[in-house]
């Protein structure tokens, strides 16, 4: 159970905002642990479990592999992708950065985030994450927040 009170993602704000959290994020694949970080920040917006972006340096050396490509955020601007690449293994597209952020996402700057359903374990202080149904949001479900959430079949026009 989280140390914080239960949020509701109805509560969230549209536009979104960021914030700094100092929950233990611990992500792992294949016996590797990528990175073990309390330095994440969450995005919170209406209808959507927080999505966790974890500094970039942080990560497993090497581990992340740029790739062409970008997709775009009305909120966040540009985003950039990469491969996770371990071994023999390769995550096409695993994770997003925003190189340059606009504005009111600039705390976003060296973090990178990624769809928790890609990858074996990942946790925030000790809890398992539960991935947000679908592949558009990267949204991460813990017992820190309820929903109903946006994402599964039929949510899309909420």
């Amino acid at each position: 159970m989280s140390k914080y009170e239960v949020e509701s993602v109805w509560d969230y704000p549209r536009p979104p905002r960021v914030e700094p959290s100092d929950e233990l994020v611990v992500v792992s694949h294949n016996g590797v642990e990528l990175i073990r970080t309390n330095r994440s920040l969450r995005v919170l917006e209406t209808s959507h479990p927080p999505t966790y972006y974890l500094p970039k340096d942080a990560f497993k050396k090497d581990a992340l592999v740029a790739v062409d490509g970008n997709t775009f955020c009305e909120f966040k601007g540009r985003a950039d992708y990469f491969d996770l690449v371990l071994g023999d293994e390769t995550l096409k597209r695993f994770a997003w950065e925003y190189p340059n952020p606009t504005k009111n996402f600039k705390d976003l700057t060296g973090h990178i985030a990624f769809y928790p359903a890609s990858i074996d374990s990942v946790t925030v202080d000790g809890e398992k994450v539960q991935a947000q149904e679908g592949d558009f949001y990267g949204g991460w479900i813990t017992s820190r927040v309820t929903g109903p959430f946006k994402g599964a079949p039929g949510t899309w026009g909420w």
